[in-house]
């Protein structure tokens, strides 16, 4: 079960469910129908909202210790990338800094031009996309 459509899917087929079970079967099915309308509708209206757009990992690897990513959300802000989450690991003995950027960006983001950008803003070791399923 991932998700709160998905969990309020499941209670609702309960829901149906114990309802057909004590004989409302108008309900039932008045309900059934609602559910599948809603469902379908929201995800068309999400997919027309939402077109073009992909949830990605940006996954940077600085040889420093970095105190504060204010420069990488900026630097993302410019080319139209909404940073959703950050994830940071610091290797104090190194050191080293890893940040792992969930962001949303257009399926036809530069990506190899925003690592050029993201690169000058500490020193770099490494820059990698990935899906947000790999996280």
């Amino acid at each position: 079960v991932r998700g709160l459509t998905t969990a309020a899917g499941i209670w609702m087929v309960a829901t149906i469910g114990m309802a057909v079970g004590v004989g409302m079967y108008l309900v039932s099915v008045v309900a059934t129908g609602l559910m599948l309308v809603i469902l379908v509708l929201l995800e068309q209206l999400e997919h027309r909202i939402h077109v073009g757009w992909e949830t990605r990992i940006v996954r940077i690897r600085i040889g420093a210790v970095v105190k504060d990513i204010e420069a990488y959300r900026h630097c993302l802000s410019e080319q139209n990338i909404t940073l959703t989450n950050v994830f940071v690991e610091y290797d104090f003995e190194t050191p080293c800094t890893r940040l792992n950027l969930v962001v949303l960006a257009k399926n036809t983001t530069d990506f190899v031009k925003v690592f050029g950008l993201l690169r000058q803003l500490n020193p770099t070791q490494g820059i990698s996309l990935a899906n947000q399923v790999t996280i």
